[in-house]
């Protein structure tokens, strides 16, 4: 029988790119059989080589040890692995992961070989979404991968301002290239409908494609399609705009048409919160007002908030109220006709019912920061949010993946673990 070393989990709790605070969460209390030779599962630690231990006690936590799972190699570089054991590296996942595996634990270093890496496969202003298991030619079917993309190079160059980690001027450069590149495909149009409109908003989408995170598709059927003008989508490219903006002054306009157009188009009076999508399959008008999380995003989850304090809490208000969950965010709210409670079935039934009610861990993050934000972001409102919200991811990381979070679960309780026991953005909400 293995006997457990004695540690202590620690969650770490921070928002943007500040250094995360840490959190005791809990412990496992066995003593050492021997203060010379130690032994776990059968293993002599005794034996490990220096450059070994030196390695091991680099990640102070288990929890930056976990993160160290999701950091592989591919080829002479390194890569983010979305989750184990049938996830490879996805563009999406990636950037949204990088923020939490890189950046808040201080891998710099890694997070700059990463994006500069990911900036060698821009092709016609979109960074690829995936790439397959086999074969060389990447896929580009997402509209959010290099918007995720935008924002995570921000953060990168903000947390590496100091002298201790500053940034090449050559790697420097070619990042707010790739940056540049994307924002000016985007405007002008590229792959799958993908375009600036004269609202300043973005539009995304042709039949049969999926584009976003929601990106179900079983034979020719797609689940959620979402075409016309996304939410979320909105919120990444209106804190693109923004960011750009501090130092391009040719994207301060886009930013300020695209923000008013937001404003004055996607509130819902009657359900006091963001409509899902605007101008539905690119039909000027036609409004999805199905309650989802994804207009959370305009709160929460990228440096910028869109909206006023009385929308804002509003959005906050109605998530709490109809998506929240102990581990996530569920993805349709059990009001709507399509709602789905349970994970469950054939390929087709769980297909069905992956956007349509599963609870997504990785929005939780989004989610949290809103909910501290509407509270005027106080240190006594991060406690709360601490003591709320964190618990039940102490408890889950020991319950399923150990030391990691699920991909989804169930959206009714006992709120089940399902898909990948081991996933990378849901593990960043422990750090971010």
């Amino acid at each position: 029988m293995c006997r457990r070393p004695r540690f202590t989990w620690q969650l770490f709790v921070g928002f943007g790119t500040e250094p995360a605070r840490r959190l005791d969460a809990g412990r496992w209390r066995t003593g050492w059989s021997d203060s010379n030779r130690f032994r776990i599962c059968g293993i002599d630690l005794s034996r490990i080589t220096t450059s070994e231990l030196e390695r091991r006690q680099q990640f102070v936590t288990p929890l930056h040890r976990a993160a160290d799972a999701y950091l592989v190699r591919r080829g002479t570089g390194k890569t983010i692995i979305a989750g184990y054991p049938w996830f490879t590296d996805w563009g999406r996942d990636t950037f949204i992961s990088m923020r939490g595996l890189c950046l808040a634990t201080g891998r710099l270093t890694e997070a700059g070989h990463l994006l500069e890496a990911w900036a060698s496969t821009i092709s016609q202003g979109m960074v690829p979404n995936r790439f397959p298991d086999h074969g060389d030619q990447p896929e580009y079917n997402s509209v959010d991968a290099s918007l995720w993309y935008v924002i995570a190079v921000h953060e990168y160059l903000r947390a590496t301002r100091t002298e201790a980690h500053a940034v090449s001027t050559a790697r420097r450069a070619k990042l707010q290239q790739a940056v540049i590149s994307i924002l000016e495909g985007y405007s002008a149009g590229t792959r799958f409908g993908i375009r600036c409109d004269s609202d300043g908003l973005l539009a995304a989408g042709v039949p049969g494609m999926q584009l976003t995170w929601m990106d179900v598709k079983a034979g020719d059927w797609v689940v959620t399609p979402r075409i016309g003008k996304p939410v979320e989508i909105q919120a990444l490219w209106l804190n693109a705009l923004a960011l750009t903006g501090v130092s391009d002054h040719r994207w301060r306009v886009p930013f300020q048409i695209g923000l008013r157009s937001f404003r004055d188009r996607f509130w819902n009076e009657e359900r006091a919160c963001l409509f899902d999508v605007v101008d539905v399959d690119h039909q000027t008008g036609q409004c999805d007002a199905t309650i989802r999380p994804n207009q959370t995003f305009a709160v929460g989850g990228l440096p910028i908030s869109l909206l006023d304090e009385k929308q804002a809490t509003q959005v906050v208000e109605c998530v709490e109220g109809q998506l929240l969950t102990p581990l996530g965010l569920r993805s349709l709210s059990p009001q709507e006709p399509d709602y789905v409670a349970h994970y469950l079935g054939g390929v087709l039934q769980r297909d069905g019912a992956y956007h349509q009610g599963t609870v997504w861990p990785w929005l939780m993050g989004a989610f949290v920061e809103a909910w501290v934000r509407v509270r005027g972001g106080t240190a006594s409102a991060v406690a709360e949010a601490r003591e709320q919200f964190l618990p039940a991811f102490e408890q889950h990381l020991q319950s399923a993946g150990l030391g990691h979070v699920s991909e989804i679960t169930d959206a009714e309780p006992p709120f089940t673990p399902r898909g990948c026991p081991f996933q990378a953005w849901s593990w960043v909400n422990c750090c971010v």
